[in-house]
């Protein structure tokens, strides 16, 4: 969740007014006026529209590399594009509601529009039922045109049940539940949609997506339920016309106007708009772009920030969640940043801004942006620490044009082996229950052959034999043979058929694990492995090895045909495992590892977000701050449409690096949004220097300067009279 969902609770920031002794014509004096019940449903409304909105955007990242298989680059394209879109539409939807069909009838439309679209999304997510990639995408439009639609309506819509100024604190305390309402649905659904995704199995699957969206959807649809129940209750204003879409117009007619006279001179080009624009709005549209001017980079800060769903969610999973008895799942670390911003705002309010005063440093709202953006980038730079510190353990996948090879040994003596052709190995001696490997061998992706020569070594008993075998090799793929007696015959070598192996991780925190069984008898082997859950794999005797299953992290005990073998048996999250067995001597068994585990703890992940939220406490709450108390009230959302589009933009900006791959290395990719944040920075330092500081006006202080000016004006006249 994102303070940025807090457009619409940041208060007006007041000024005295010029007469204390005189009273606001404002000021309501009647009696106290019931609270509306209406908000109720507002709220409620509003926390099932932000469970369903987090709970889908939490495990979005995950389920298009599990489920629609994308790449990392390419999913976290898709989370980006999607983020576009819902920052996008907020503009469209407030147009809508404004200037044709009123708040209540969007939000409703809207919300049946977002509804549809995550239900799509959970049934894309039921195997062999839909198109799951043709309906996931419906689903995204859909839900980004609904939650972006009504975003700037639902709050708005709460301030409409209200008799201002007859319930101005009424007003202000709705506006501090909504934000809660909003950060309520947020917490809640981070943290239980990952169990639902990983925890329940449904479909003969060991995860269940279709559920971790469904529960989402089906809160969507009881936000519309409790939302429609409220209509007999609510204040119903009708269309006014968007202020966003008037200064558009303004703006574009003075771009046109400046065109067509450039002879004529002004003092500012928005002045062209003169003969059909009232100078007021001139005015205050002069200020709101001097304003906009000021964020030209708040884009780069969306642009590391947004990540937090994609880019460190996919770091997440490479990376050790267990923490003592729990299993922290990666789509589950997203939750500390709502969580850190709920704890840090009121600490920032009582302790830190405070000191910031006492030592006379950072009063100045840019000051205070440019230092956490700073501070943003600052945790890209953690992140590519971290980042450093996984490489180790990290995945080599095979690429086009290389492949992978590996030789397991189920002899129970050492097998010396050579090769000679397109692949050639020197002489290797692999012990029993042992293997060998190569992760990079130049190969044909459609194929070629070698001759592996296979020999006992001179510990082992006499009469086994040399053998030569053809294997194939293919490009783009890892792939291992098994060397094993073959049954009932002691002393011949033999090798199975090529099997593919599996070397990336898992991003559930699960391990993958397959059994390679050495034969004694026709029959097939069973292998279990028993711990907090049971998991059995069957061994055919043609093929020697099982199908690979993925295991929850744990220690296991290990039975081979009912016969309990060893103690017991790690398997830790991301590794890759192959287990090696001969039916001869089932006491003994090998754990091979063909990818190391995740070894470096989540907890690590703890600096970057903290950093990241103390940054955005003071670049995006502040930044919002300056916007409504440095533009005309008229202006407001205009600056909050402004902050849409640079959230948009900053999405956009993801979309490109990630689409452009300049770097192999997500290190490097982390850094190279670091030095973006840092450059950005220093140009909002140099605009800041030369920025002068303004006050604008309340609606308050409007009123009684006006009404000020109208009683000099009558002093004046009478004075006159005299």
């Amino acid at each position: 969740m994102s303070v940025k969902e807090n457009e619409d609770s940041v208060s007006r920031k007041s000024i005295e007014s010029v007469e204390k002794q005189e009273k606001s014509p404002e000021v309501y004096d009647g009696p106290p006026l019931k609270y509306p019940k209406s908000v109720f449903f507002i709220i409620t409304n509003e926390f099932c529209e932000r469970f369903c909105y987090y709970g889908m955007r939490t495990i979005l990242a995950l389920y298009l590399t599990d489920w629609l298989l994308y790449s990392e680059d390419t999913a976290t394209v898709v989370y980006h594009a999607y983020i576009v879109l819902c920052y996008f539409t907020p503009i469209l939807g407030a147009i809508i509601a404004d200037s044709w069909l009123g708040r209540f009838k969007t939000i409703l439309i809207l919300s049946l529009v977002y509804a549809v679209g995550s239900v799509s999304i959970s049934m894309s997510a039921i195997p062999d039922f839909i198109p799951p990639e043709a309906f996931t995408y419906v689903g995204l439009v859909l839900i980004g045109l609904g939650t972006g639609g009504i975003k700037p309506c639902v709050s708005a819509f709460g301030g409409d049940q209200f008799v201002v100024p007859a319930q101005e604190k009424q007003l202000q305390k709705y506006f501090s539940v909504f934000y809660l309402a909003i950060n309520g649905g947020s917490l809640v659904s981070t943290f239980i949609t990952p169990i639902l995704r990983e925890d329940v199995e449904c479909f003969g699957r060991d995860d269940c997506y279709s559920l971790a969206f469904g529960v989402p959807a089906i809160l969507m649809l009881v936000s519309i339920v409790i939302f429609v129940a409220g209509k007999p209750l609510y204040k119903c204003k009708e269309p006014e016309g968007n202020i966003v879409l008037q200064v558009c117009k303004c703006i574009g007619h003075g771009i046109v106007m400046r065109v067509k006279n450039r002879k004529e001179k002004k003092e500012h080009w928005l002045d062209h708009a003169a003969d059909k624009y009232d100078q007021k709005l001139i005015h205050d549209v002069k200020l709101a772009l001097r304003i906009l001017f000021m964020f030209l980079t708040v884009p780069i800060f969306w642009a590391l920030y947004d990540q937090q769903g994609s880019r460190w969610t996919f770091q997440a999973t490479r990376m050790d969640g267990q923490l003592g008895e729990i299993v922290i799942k990666p789509d589950q670390m997203q939750v500390v940043n709502p969580i850190m911003i709920v704890v840090l705002i009121p600490v920032f309010e009582v302790a830190v801004y405070p000191l910031f005063k006492k030592l006379n440093i950072l009063q100045k709202p840019l000051t205070k942006m440019g230092v956490g953006g700073c501070l943003a980038g600052l945790a890209f730079v953690i992140s590519a620490l971290v980042e450093l510190a996984i490489k180790p353990s990290a995945a080599i996948l095979p690429v086009s044009g290389e492949a992978q090879l590996r030789i397991y040994n189920t002899i129970n003596c050492p097998i010396i082996i050579s090769a000679t052709g397109a692949v050639t190995i020197d002489e290797f001696e692999i012990s029993p229950l042992a293997s060998w490997e190569r992760l990079h061998i130049a190969a044909q992706d459609a194929g070629q052959t070698f001759t592996l020569v296979a020999q006992p070594s001179d510990s082992c008993d006499s009469g086994i034999n040399l053998r030569n075998f053809n294997v194939e090799i293919r490009g783009n793929t890892a792939q291992n043979y098994v060397l094993h007696n073959g049954i009932g015959a002691s002393t011949q070598i033999s090798l199975t058929a090529r099997f593919e192996d599996s070397p990336d991780k898992n991003r559930d925190g699960t391990g993958k694990v397959r059994v390679v069984v050495n034969p004694i008898d026709s029959g097939n082997n069973v292998v279990q492995f028993l711990g907090a859950r049971g998991y059995t794999f069957t061994v055919d005797q043609n093929t020697l090895e099982s199908e690979i299953q993925n295991l929850e992290a744990d220690d296991y005990e290990v039975f081979l045909n009912s016969e309990r073998i060893g103690s017991t048996h790690l398997v830790k999250g991301g590794g890759v495992y192959t287990f090696l067995f001969d039916e001869e001597t089932p006491t003994i068994l090998s754990r091979q590892i063909v990818t190391p585990e995740n070894n470096v703890n989540m907890m690590w992940l703890i600096p970057q977000y903290f950093i990241m939220t103390t940054g955005e406490i003071l670049f995006s709450v502040t930044g919002l701050e300056f916007a409504f108390t440095q533009a005309p009230l008229t202006m407001k959302s205009v600056m909050v449409a402004g902050w849409y589009i640079a959230v948009a933009v900053g999405n956009l900006v993801v979309i490109f690096v990630a689409e452009a791959k300049i770097f192999e290395e997500q290190m490097y990719e982390y850094l190279l949004f670091a030095g973006l944040m840092f450059a950005g920075m220093i140009i909002l330092f140099i605009q800041a220097w030369g920025y002068k500081y303004v006050t604008i006006a309340t609606e308050e202080s409007e009123d009684n300067l006006k009404k000020l000016e109208d009683k000099r004006s009558s002093i004046s006249s009478e004075h006159k009279h005299e």
